[in-house]
């Protein structure tokens, strides 16, 4: 039985680990599907590839109104989605290359799970053990409890969005299954391309964990462009001999049919960590599935963290990137490759970004959440038309929402909805982190004129402190 090292199981933020001091010990990947990892092959980077051109066709739209018109557009879904991977499967196999290059690097390309504290057992019978092992096998995309719709078939139109990107041709109706943000990236993405696109969500909302009134306009601005049913359940479904899925829902209205040559399951994703058997290695799970860690990313194993998805409730790329510097550096602290005490992940102002359009991005509580938790606060919401360049792209839907705290006058939270809110939010995470003074970022630096961050500069400003 081979004896490694390290040994790591996966390689999204997995693949990371192996930073220049750990160089020269025996370390070994284990990899089961395509190297890299959810967020390079089928999450973050193929799905904002694929919005940029929706966005641009909803650009074009709307440029009439600014005296500028276009025709039509012209969609070439298959040349969209050749860019799209044309360039992404090239890097995930240059990963692969990469790391089977390194001598002191063995890469096992199969499926693992415990069978003992600290060895794993892999498809075909091999098996391998380490002196520490890093779980970070991420998650999977789930079906819905519903019979016909439990689990992904992509050869009969049943996807998920590990599958749907790769469709051949844009079919004429998508039913979107589920209201958060891969079901309405997807929904924005696909009607933007011009498919007839509907979306059903059990909630009253869109986005439901946002600000509420971030979800109300989201939902709003959605349901203008597409069909959206709202508090509706789905409770059947079949296809049809003509090649069709035939979708039973129940809602406000009563019961009815959604029918789609293609429906997109996008209703939440699961931790891998019952597919590796954890509980065989010693290491605990939470009532979600989560493999348990504590601040320095430690499982109750000896010798084992875990980071990303399996462990982590957020679900978020950037998450699992803070949380692999931290168990990379202390890997370095338990292999004696720095003097340096062990460090822990910073969970306290983790943002997240929707790419819809408009899009959204957000960190900290809700005001709902701070009232039922009795925190005090004071808020101010600015609207980006009342700001230079807000009133120059004549936008009327796009605001942000900053919370502070009366007594420390710091960040609390920001909900913001409207063109590039995922970059415009950056300064108030900034200041957050750091615990800076609300009206001290405001006042302390210049803010370019006529830019977008003015609207940062104007929120902060209009926090009415005692």
């Amino acid at each position: 039985m081979p004896h490694h090292d390290l040994v790591i199981i996966g390689t999204g933020s997995g693949n990371s680990l192996v930073t220049p001091e750990l160089e020269g010990l025996d370390i070994a990947i284990i990899e089961e599907g395509t190297f890299g990892g959810t967020c390079l092959n089928v999450g973050c980077i193929p799905t904002k590839m694929f919005v940029l051109p929706a966005d641009r066709v909803l650009e074009a739209e709307d440029s009439a109104r600014l005296g500028v018109e276009f025709t039509a557009p012209d969609v070439d879904w298959p040349a969209i989605r050749e860019r799209v991977f044309g360039r992404i499967d090239p890097i995930a196999a240059g990963g692969e290359d990469y790391r089977r290059g390194q001598d002191f690097v063995t890469v096992y390309a199969a499926h693992a799970r415990f069978v003992g504290e600290r060895r794993l057992a892999l498809a075909g019978g091999e098996e391998v053990s380490a002196d520490r092992v890093v779980v970070a096998a991420g998650s999977r995309a789930i079906g819905l409890p519903v019979d016909g719709l439990r689990e992904p078939d992509p050869a009969r139109g049943l996807h998920t969005s590990d599958t749907i990107m790769r469709l051949p041709e844009l079919p004429p109706r998508l039913l979107v299954l589920g209201g958060g943000f891969v079901g309405c990236e997807f929904a924005h993405v696909f009607s933007g391309l011009g498919v007839d696109v509907t979306q059903v969500q059990r909630s009253a909302v869109l986005l439901a964990k946002e600000e509420t009134e971030v979800a109300k306009r989201y939902t709003a601005l959605a349901g203008q462009r597409y069909d959206l049913r709202l508090a509706t359940r789905v409770v059947a479904a079949h296809r049809t001999d003509a090649g069709t899925w035939q979708v039973h829902v129940e809602g406000p209205e009563g019961p009815g049919v959604v029918e789609a040559e293609v429906v997109l399951m996008a209703v939440g994703r699961r931790p891998n960590g019952d597919r590796l058997d954890v509980a065989a290695g010693g290491i605990a799970t939470d009532e979600n599935g989560l493999v348990v860690v504590d601040g320095q990313q430690r499982t109750s194993a000896q010798g084992v963290w875990a980071l990303g998805d399996v462990s982590s409730h957020w679900q978020l790329k950037h998450v699992a990137n803070h949380e692999a510097r931290v168990v990379a550096h202390n890997l370095a602290v338990a292999f004696g490759r720095t003097d340096a005490d062990p460090v822990e992940s910073d969970h306290r102002f983790v943002p997240h970004a929707v790419f819809g359009h408009p899009q959204v991005a957000s960190f900290g509580p809700t005001r709902a959440q701070l009232d039922a938790s009795g925190t005090a606060y004071v808020s101010k919401t600015q609207k980006f038309g009342d700001v230079a360049y807000g009133w120059a792209l004549e936008d009327t839907s796009g605001f942000l929402t900053v919370h502070a705290s009366p007594v420390t006058r710091r960040v609390l939270a920001a909900h913001c909805i409207g063109p590039h809110a995922s970059t415009v939010i950056q300064p108030l995470i900034q200041a957050a982190s750091f615990g800076q003074d609300a009206h001290a970022v405001a006042r302390g630096q210049y803010w370019i004129h006529p830019a977008l961050s003015e609207v940062v500069e104007n929120a902060l400003l209009g926090l009415e402190f005692p």
